[in-house]
């Protein structure tokens, strides 16, 4: 398990997942998000325990990223390899141990029925088979879950990511026929969120604020704004939050301060965003204007 990784709250365990492990190269951590009710992450490292049977209140989406594991589900023995994804419906009795010496790693969200049916825009759909091997599927959903863990923090982000996640994987492996897509935003309406985005990059935005703009609720608007824009907001506000940082240091602006500016918590962040949307850092391309100046 990551030696860095953030504090967790403990939250309630369902029967059959223990408060503490007997061997100690078995290890579990839970997370609460504080601002989405509904929504648990999960990442674990087992060798040594075999689960009893057990069910979760929720939705459980996750994949394996190394080692393989073998448990019961609705009557039938599944593997779940490396790369393989973990779908599990609600309240579903299941088992869980090792098929390899070497144990398994793996990480899940557990998401309620409510929360679910909110993130996708249809109703909740039980999945088709809990076990997926598709590894190139099941990298970028393992990259997701991590993604979850550490912006757990960033409203915004965590949203943006947590829809992206689940609308894909109901659509994929859900039941049934999925709905059809959402319509996207009014050219109107869409004009009234970016004007509010551009005069609050300076602070912390949440989904909610944004859907307030245009009167729906956050994951609807969620999806509509992707519709509309082909990028969640969270993607459109740092873009934005980029745009404006490197129009400050244009202007002379110290780093930290437009860093501040911008909404970004600190000039590493800021340093950050610039290498990952243009590929240099703030200083370096102040001293390039100065240059040619």
């Amino acid at each position: 398990m990551p030696a860095d990784a953030p504090p967790l709250s403990a939250g309630p365990r369902p029967s059959g997942v223990p408060q503490q492990f007997d061997s100690p190269r078995d290890r579990a951590l839970y997370r609460r998000v504080p601002h989405r009710e509904g929504v648990e992450l999960y990442r674990a490292e087992i060798v040594d325990h075999a689960f009893a049977p057990h069910a979760h209140d929720a939705f459980g989406i996750g994949s394996v990223e190394w080692g393989v594991e073998r448990f019961r589900y609705r009557g039938s023995e599944h593997l779940a390899g490396p790369g393989s994804l973990v779908l599990m419906d609600e309240d579903e009795l299941h088992t869980g141990h090792a098929a390899t010496a070497q144990g398994w790693r793996y990480r899940m969200v557990y998401i309620e029925s409510a929360t679910l049916r909110e993130l996708t825009g249809q109703p909740v759909r039980r999945f088709a088979q809990p076990t997926v091997d598709d590894p190139a599927l099941g990298r970028r959903v393992t990259a997701a879950l991590d993604a979850l863990w550490l912006g757990a923090d960033d409203p915004l982000a965590f949203d943006s990511q947590l829809v992206l996640l689940a609308g894909e994987l109901v659509a994929r492996h859900g039941q049934g026929a999925a709905a059809a897509p959402a319509p996207g935003l009014a050219p109107s309406v869409l004009a009234r969120v970016r004007d509010y985005i551009e005069a609050h990059l300076h602070e912390p935005m949440r989904l909610e604020d944004l859907a307030a703009q245009a009167g729906l609720s956050p994951f609807h608007f969620l999806r509509r704004f992707k519709q509309s824009t082909r990028h969640t907001p969270q993607v459109f506000v740092q873009a934005r939050r980029g745009a404006r940082a490197k129009a400050l240091l244009a202007r002379g602006l110290a780093p930290a301060e437009v860093a501040a500016s911008v909404g970004l918590s600190d000039q590493p962040h800021l340093n950050r965003l610039l290498r990952r949307l243009y590929g240099i850092t703030p200083g370096a391309y102040q001293r390039q204007l100065a240059r040619a100046a």
